[in-house]
């Protein structure tokens, strides 16, 4: 756990004693940034008797079980859960980020994930310096902007991955050679879709909660950038719709594709089986057991008899030839 005070009119931060929060809480001339990724129960301990956040806050920092997106009020601060997503080469992964919001101070919990690119805290510290330097303030909203505002680009990531899959599948659906079933690929980002609106969607009502002044310490000047936030995060929202029904188009169109492949053979099954029905046909009257029939005593009756099924045969094949059946 690391936490840093950034003090207003002072450009560089400074690295804070987390044993000693209270002293460095300024409101009024400061700002500090408490971070954790794997807190110990007696760092929790400490932040909650410091900060006096709620038991239940602080179960959400140690638990590893996700959350929705949401956010809830306590008190005179608000608990925030956000949802830091990557589409992994063969799933998609989601990891919760809890953000504890008071006035001039804010703590940030990235619960850990294996297989999850590490979330770059250091480019939200670098987005909220740019903030401050424009501004010439230090603000709760501009470092919770900035940690939005990673967590949306990383969205767009996501999405752009999606859009590489969604190229992948049709090229396997309309490609020359194909398996006859349907491709797993398919139904794989189908889920990993749902999964991931699951996660992004909610975050739509957290910033319009935050544009609409739910916190009173965000101040007037960064609602604004708020209101960008929200209009990105529609953008991603409708994105991932149009990839819905993409994905859906292409499975649509893979069981068409799958339906015309069996038209196709069943075409040439039935040509074929009336090809040689004709030849079993004549094989089938000369072969039946009466004495008296035309041609039995002739000579040429059975050179006769294969040529005219030959004939016939070959009439058929030529007419589902130019008919493309064949």
């Amino acid at each position: 756990m690391r936490a840093w005070r950034y003090v207003r009119g002072v450009e560089q931060r400074e690295e804070v004693d987390v044993a000693h929060l209270d002293h460095a809480i300024d409101p009024e001339h400061a700002l500090v940034w408490i971070d954790t990724e794997q807190p110990s129960e007696e760092e929790r301990v400490c932040v909650q008797h410091q900060l006096g956040l709620s038991a239940l806050v602080v179960e959400a920092f140690a638990t590893d079980k996700p959350e929705r997106t949401k956010l809830v009020r306590y008190g005179n601060y608000f608990h925030v859960a956000v949802h830091d997503c990557e589409l992994q080469p063969d799933s998609f992964e989601s990891r919760e980020i809890d953000v504890v919001i008071g006035p001039g101070w804010i703590v940030t919990v990235r619960h850990p994930s294996p297989h999850h690119r590490p979330f770059d805290v250091d480019e939200v510290a670098r987005r909220f310096q740019l903030q401050r330097s424009e501004h010439g303030t230090t603000e709760d909203g501009f470092l919770l902007y900035a940690l939005f505002d990673v967590v949306i680009d990383r969205y767009f990531d996501v999405t752009d991955a999606i859009d590489d899959r969604l190229d992948d599948v049709e090229k396997e659906v309309f490609g020359d050679v194909r398996d006859t079933g349907i491709p797993e690929g398919v139904f794989a980002l189908r889920r990993d879709l749902v999964d991931f609106r699951r996660a992004a969607a909610p975050m739509r009502e957290v910033i319009d909660a935050v544009a609409r002044k739910e916190l009173p310490f965000v101040c007037e000047e960064s609602l604004v950038h708020f209101r960008d936030l929200y209009d990105r995060l529609l953008r991603v929202v409708d994105l991932v719709e149009s990839q819905r029904d993409l994905l859906t188009g292409l499975l649509e169109a893979d069981l068409a594709v799958v339906s015309n492949q069996l038209n196709e053979v069943m075409k040439k099954v039935t040509s074929w089986g009336a090809i040689l029905v004709v030849g079993t046909l004549i094989a089938g009257i000369y072969g039946m057991n009466f004495k008296h029939m035309p041609e039995l005593g002739w000579s040429f009756g059975y050179p006769l008899a294969l040529g005219t099924m030959a004939l016939v045969m070959f009439g058929l094949w030529l007419m589902f030839k130019r008919r493309n059946w064949l």
